[in-house]
């Protein structure tokens, strides 16, 4: 089974850089088909999703992120990464990394999908 696990500072101050890590194990990234992604949930609200790497590293990012965000690969550790920067209390969220298949993304943890566990990460001085 593809298991992915998260992981990072789980508090960031204002103005800083967010950075986490996603680790994938049980299967292989090699395939340009997945949609490696990144997803948040503020405490109270609904699913946010963020963007995702294609393995060929072709990205996607949320309109409303994108000037912020910068998602990569760590290939040799089959890895993938979450940047956000110039972060916010706003930011304050559970975040998640998942793969998804692509008529999946942006629907919620679907049927042949695989999400982490999820990492709360707060914004606070």
């Amino acid at each position: 089974q593809v298991q992915l696990q998260e992981s990072g500072p789980g508090l960031v101050k204002p103005s800083q850089t967010l950075s986490l890590t996603c680790t994938v194990s049980g299967g292989s990234i090699t395939t340009n088909y997945y949609y490696w992604s990144w997803i948040r949930q503020p405490p109270g609200k609904g699913l946010e999703w963020i963007g995702y790497v294609l393995y060929s590293g072709n990205t996607y990012y949320s309109p409303s992120l994108k000037s912020r965000t910068s998602i990569s690969w760590i290939t040799s550790k089959n890895q993938f990464t979450l940047q956000l920067n110039s972060v916010t209390p706003e930011d304050t969220a559970v975040y998640y990394c998942a793969r998804v298949i692509p008529q999946n993304y942006g629907r919620g943890n679907r049927p042949g999908d695989y999400w982490g566990q999820g990492t709360h990460v707060t914004v606070s001085s």
